[in-house]
């Protein structure tokens, strides 16, 4: 049977787990100066494949097990998944803002061993510290392919996908009715005479609830994506190109406008669109849940409409930040164990549909996807089609630094946003800021 030591008491409030699981943390900040000073492998790495030292017993840490919505479906897991495998798995959990930290600070003293619960964005982070296990061999479990290279480091596969979909446009269905919006928008200028017609509703309608606070200006990548810009290239920073710069003034025009709010993060975002006051937003999946519990029209959920990022020209593919977690094993003590755990729950039906239906979280397997509990929720369906099948990683996660990265560029955004620079001078400056991070 598994065991639990005595969980830290300080813990997250849903909302600001939700708040967090959307977008970066600022004490990510802070991780990736800790991560700066890991031994430096030349390249992320690992000890290959797990090696079996014939124990049946391993330990899983994982921020769910302190979050109260998730920590008793999440047990239940463990003790199901112990009593079927003769187990004993010895659990610790960390609140989510402190966790990424505290995983670095144990991998890096040799404490830390088993399956570890991960958000995406940290692999590249972890993996750098050369004690995460090549889980390759366990990859062969049904998932799909954007969800599997969410889960990789330069092509190794140091975790295995548990719920994966992207950050994407939704929609209020009602509200864009409303405005006279019939058909979703699928490239940017259809998009921009929506925001228009939202504008033209009054009554102190947002008709895009962007990010424009710098916590959570990340999400303008997808948006230089959209206008053609590679972000990243042969492993050089480009930002600042013509196409990110053709984004950046098509962003500020929007905010000059006023199609868009100015002091707006992921939080408010939420907030606004659950009073009814947003035509659109960008969130992840998780997000859901948020807006829906502090929304007055209790029919809300029934008007989210996931849309795919509209594209600049018709018929290019949109692109969407990846958003995810994975189970990533630590090299030592019942890695071998861990590895078939971390297999298993991540694919095997059995535990997908149970944790999609104690937590919400799309599967990260076709088989799971089309399980009909899943099906059956014409929201996870509709976001997974529009948003979750064209999510990419975002390009910085593979630098240890990638949460300074980030922040460099949303501060300059930020600025041509305000006027204190012109959207060429503010993503020249962040380019060289980003690239001297990025060595």
């Amino acid at each position: 049977m598994s065991t639990r030591p005595s969980l830290r008491t300080a813990h997250l409030s849903r909302r600001n787990l939700l708040q967090l699981l959307g977008a970066g943390s600022g004490a990510l900040l802070a991780a990736g100066a800790l991560s700066a000073c890991a031994p430096s492998t030349g390249s992320a790495g690992g000890s290959g494949a797990a090696s079996d030292d014939g124990t049946k017993d391993f330990a899983f840490t994982g921020w769910s097990l302190n979050e109260a919505s998730t920590k008793d479906s999440l047990q239940a897991m463990l003790d199901t998944y112990a009593g079927a495998n003769g187990a004993k798995i010895t659990t610790a959990s960390y609140p989510y803002n402190d966790y990424l930290n505290q995983v670095l600070l144990q991998l890096r003293g040799g404490t830390l061993t088993g399956a570890v619960q991960v958000d995406v964005a940290w692999l590249a982070t972890l993996a750098a510290t050369g004690k995460l296990v090549d889980l390759g061999a366990q990859a062969g479990g049904g998932y799909t392919e954007a969800a599997l290279g969410m889960a990789k480091v330069k092509g190794t596969q140091y975790g295995l996908p548990w719920t994966t979909a992207g950050i994407g446009l939704i929609g209020n269905s009602e509200m864009l009715t409303k405005a006279g919006v019939t058909a979703a928008p699928k490239t940017i200028d259809e998009f921009e005479q929506a925001l228009r017609a939202l504008k033209g509703l009054g009554g102190g309608v947002v008709p895009w609830a962007a990010m424009t606070k710098v916590d959570q200006l990340k999400d303008f990548i997808a948006w230089m994506w959209a206008f053609g810009s590679p972000v990243v290239q042969d492993g050089k920073i480009v930002v600042g190109d013509d196409a990110s710069i053709a984004a950046l003034t098509w962003y500020k025009k929007l905010y000059d406008e006023k199609l868009i709010a100015p002091d707006v993060n992921r939080f408010d975002a939420r907030a606004l669109f659950a009073q009814g006051k947003v035509g659109f937003y960008e969130d992840a999946v998780a997000g859901r849940g948020a807006v829906t519990k502090a929304a007055a029209d209790k029919q809300l959920g029934d008007k989210l409409q996931p849309i795919a990022r509209p594209v600049r020209t018709a018929g290019d593919k949109p692109r969407n930040l990846a958003w995810g977690h994975a189970i990533a094993v630590v090299q030592g003590n019942g890695a071998a164990a861990a590895a078939k755990f971390a297999a298993t729950v991540t694919s095997d039906p059995k535990y997908t549909g149970e944790w999609f239906a104690k937590a919400g979280l799309p599967p990260a397997t076709t088989t799971g996807l089309a399980a009909g509990e899943v099906q059956a929720d014409t929201f996870v369906t509709a976001f997974t089609t529009a948003i979750g099948a064209n999510a990419e990683p975002d390009p910085f996660w593979a630098y240890p630094q990638f949460a300074q990265i980030e922040q460099a560029l949303a501060t300059q955004v930020q600025a041509a946003l305000v006027g204190k620079a012109s959207p060429k001078d503010a993503l020249t400056t962040a380019r060289e800021q980003m690239q001297a991070l990025a060595k």
